[in-house]
């Protein structure tokens, strides 16, 4: 298990102690890395801005991002990352649509502050402030399925008109199978060819269903005829 954004290692603490969960930490804070070392918690000082490169596709089991996707810049890259190096993903996110903070904006024109998003606009950590439809109007548009949904007000679950009535969304997500061949697709399209070849589909082409795509020029073969009469025609006499 990946925990994104780990804070104190609270989180992977508890579920190493639950549920025997072995797991790893990522914070940029130096504090939060102490506190996660006292609670004996891998961590890994790092800033998830700058993507999980370091870690091999299929790395984990679970990768975990609570409560820091509207902090991040890039979040396409990172919820794409997380698909990578995990086979299923965690995602909670404070919702931006529900009706009192949509009701503090139509008549006092202010940006809302709500428990889940206590700051004001001038200290705000957060960039990207998004609702449960954008959220799930992005993976739809990203090839990623949704395998469970969890709103919640006040830690209580909500399950009609959840973008209006809930505060906090909590998705299970991964990356579709047809996410995963589309990306294939796209690495084919996108692999150099030699020069002077030229790629037909198989079966067909221009002179038949046998025909082949042309050697490069280097590569142009001689009949063994033009060998020979190249071979027998004498030199030009000398002066």
């Amino acid at each position: 298990m990946l925990d994104l954004g780990c804070g104190d290692g609270v989180l992977l603490k508890y579920l190493r102690q639950t549920r025997n969960a072995r797991g790893y930490g990522i914070d940029i804070d130096d504090a939060n890395v102490l506190a996660c070392v006292k609670n004996g918690v891998n961590v890994i000082q790092s800033d998830l801005e700058r993507g999980l490169a370091g870690f091999d596709a299929g790395s984990f089991d679970c990768v975990i991002l609570s409560q820091t996707l509207q902090a991040v810049r890039r979040t396409e890259e990172i919820v794409l990352d997380m698909l990578r190096v995990g086979r299923e993903a965690i995602v909670s996110f404070p919702n931006f649509g529900r009706w009192d903070l949509r009701l503090q904006i139509a008549l006092g024109g202010k940006m809302p502050v709500s428990p889940e998003l206590p700051y004001q606009w001038y200290n705000t950590p957060n960039v990207h402030l998004f609702t449960i439809a954008d959220f799930e109007s992005f993976c739809a548009s990203h090839g990623i399925r949704v395998l469970e949904r969890i709103v919640l007000h006040g830690g209580r679950p909500v399950t009609t008109l959840v973008n209006i009535f809930g505060s906090l969304a909590v998705y299970r997500i991964q990356k579709s199978a047809l996410g995963r061949s589309a990306l294939r697709r796209d690495r084919h399209r996108r692999r150099p060819q030699r020069p002077g070849v030229r790629l037909l589909p198989r079966g067909r082409g221009p002179q038949g269903p046998r025909a082949r795509a042309p050697a490069p020029w280097s590569a142009a073969r001689r009949s063994p005829r033009n060998s020979r009469r190249a071979s027998a025609t004498p030199p030009p006499p000398t002066r």
